[in-house]
């Protein structure tokens, strides 16, 4: 993360540090969900912003589109969307206790 090493507006960052338990779909069991980045923020009108980062593919982050037929592919990308949606409602919950802001980047955001 260059931009975070060289930007003087990030006082402290870290990857996959933070373990945030949720209830997977897929399975009813509890798992910990470990979001990519989490960024503390000096902002220019001097307060100090927490982040937890999320980065994925566009796709990933959209329900999949109703298919008439059902193929592995079809149901990989169902649980996939569940699974990231359990994960993402605990992150939000975690920073909603914090005061944090959680957000996921896609492609779009990052200009890749």
């Amino acid at each position: 993360m260059k931009y975070c090493d060289s930007n003087d507006n990030v006082l402290r960052w870290g990857s996959e540090e933070l373990a945030i338990p949720y209830i997977s779909p897929a399975d009813g069991k509890k798992h910990r969900y470990f979001p990519d980045f989490f960024i503390e923020v000096k902002k220019t009108n001097g307060t100090i912003t927490k982040y937890l980062v999320e980065v994925k593919p566009k796709y990933q982050t959209q329900e999949p589109k109703t298919q008439t037929r059902v193929t592995k592919r079809y149901v990989t990308e169902v649980v996939t969307y569940a699974v990231n949606k359990a994960k993402w409602k605990a992150a939000e919950e975690f920073c909603l206790d914090r005061s944090w802001e959680f957000m996921i980047l896609t492609e779009h955001e990052l200009k890749v």
